[in-house]
């Protein structure tokens, strides 16, 4: 027995139907788009911590990552927007490696000392091909005003806060005497700035010497 034959999609039906499909491969593409666009910028940071941000070319890449360059510049347009996704991509990193986990422990003394901890592993594993991202490309940018500037100190005014926040903390619950916090905030990034440097250059001894060096800051003064 024949099936009745269906009526045809009306041209209504017919656009909404194809405009569901344009829809579909649209946000596939972007999906897609979105993803490479993280991927280079990942990378991008790998590249800036060794040669810095100055470094970074859409073609140079283009070519690690097997991508063609007219792609690539599709994703940034310029390479000052190249530079702007590397660090916001290197942001997104370090707070997920030292920021997030540190967070586990309590407020004062106990955080400031997950926060260390973890800073030692990101710079020490390291986390970026170059070691600390950070240090390696706020020098360059220090006396150039822009975007690129801004966004980097943007994040050190971020990590400074942090760590004067979590020495509030501490003196305000009697774990650590009384203190300036952002001197001490200074002192402490600082260290870390000066270990990195140390760790790069293969001094097995720079994550200890970090840690006396905080603890003496922490310890009350006789």
């Amino acid at each position: 027995m024949n099936e009745p034959e269906r009526p045809a999609p009306s041209p209504t039906a017919q656009a909404e139907n194809a405009a569901s499909e344009n829809a579909g491969t649209t946000d596939r593409r972007l999906l897609r788009g979105s993803r490479t666009r993280r991927a280079v910028a990942r990378h991008a940071v790998d590249v800036a911590s060794l040669d810095g941000l100055n470094g970074l070319s859409i073609g140079r890449l283009a070519t690690d990552l097997g991508l063609s360059k007219s792609g690539v510049a599709t994703l940034f347009g310029s390479k000052e927007k190249l530079q702007l996704a590397a660090v916001g991509a290197a942001r997104e990193a370090f707070v997920d490696a030292v920021v997030r986990p540190a967070a586990d422990a309590p407020h004062g003394a106990d955080r400031l000392r997950a926060l260390l901890d973890r800073w030692l592993v990101y710079a020490s594993a390291p986390l970026f091909t170059g070691g600390c991202f950070w240090a390696a490309n706020r020098p360059d940018f220090d006396s150039r005003p822009g975007p690129v500037h801004d966004a980097l100190f943007s994040h050190h005014r971020e990590w400074l806060t942090l760590l004067a926040d979590e020495l509030r903390h501490a003196v305000g619950a009697g774990e650590v005497p009384a203190l300036d916090a952002e001197l001490t905030a200074f002192q402490i990034d600082a260290v870390l700035t000066a270990t990195n440097t140390a760790l790069r250059v293969g001094d097995p001894d720079a994550a200890h010497r970090a840690r006396l060096v905080v603890e003496g800051l922490l310890s009350p003064r006789g």
